[in-house]
């Protein structure tokens, strides 16, 4: 009976890795001659697509977010705890960043998290998110560098937060973990910060000597 478990646990993995390996940014860009993973960042996502037109952007943020909740609402039915909720939207997420479609490279998981995060927790997801809206358009209309990253991993912040103060310890950490994959993710957006810093302080250090 554990091994029958065991391998449904698997198998709903599996579904929702290839659902969430769907590249929707590649499919937002058909017929438009770009090649989205040859512009911008190269990364094939939302913010990257945003980017080039705002019409394909506005369908890879619906696909990717919609792939992460259907996901883990389609292979929910008949399992119960929170942890195995969260396993799922992972193998969602999990797939978006390492899509067998695209040679096993992919997007950095934002806007598929926040489909799984809609379907996990939709009232907390509706704050967190509304946050997102806020610290994106601010960040757009300042010019903040990387300003997309800075929005997403600080929406993801607060998530996790709000899990530790109105849902259980259990559920923040694993917001918390989940957002660690996703800094990870952004690893590059943060060494771009980090060396801006870096020019920053030394034009300011030149200046003053």
């Amino acid at each position: 009976m554990m091994e029958a478990n065991t391998m449904g646990i698997i198998i709903r993995f599996v579904i929702c890795f290839l659902l969430g390996s769907i590249p929707f940014a590649v499919l937002a860009m058909m017929g438009s001659g770009i090649d989205i993973r040859k512009v911008g960042s190269g990364n094939p996502g939302f913010n990257n697509v945003l980017r080039v037109n705002k019409g394909r952007a506005i369908l890879t943020l619906i696909g990717d977010m919609g792939k992460g909740y259907f996901a883990v609402w389609l292979v929910s039915h008949g399992v119960h705890g929170a942890a195995l909720g969260w396993l799922f939207g992972f193998g969602a997420i999990l797939g978006h960043c390492y899509s067998p479609f695209l040679k096993f490279n992919g997007g950095k998981g934002i806007a598929t998290s926040a489909g799984v995060m809609l379907r996990l927790y939709p009232l907390w997801a509706a704050v967190a998110m509304a946050y997102f809206v806020v610290m994106r358009v601010a960040g757009s209309k300042k010019k903040w560098p990387e300003a997309g990253a800075m929005a997403s991993m600080s929406t993801w912040v607060v998530f996790a937060i709000l899990m530790l103060a109105f849902v259980s310890r259990q559920d923040a950490l694993y917001a918390a973990l989940l957002a660690l994959f996703l800094g990870w993710r952004h690893k590059k957006n943060f060494r771009n910060l980090l060396t801006r810093r870096a020019t920053a302080l030394q034009g300011s250090s030149s200046r003053g000597e």
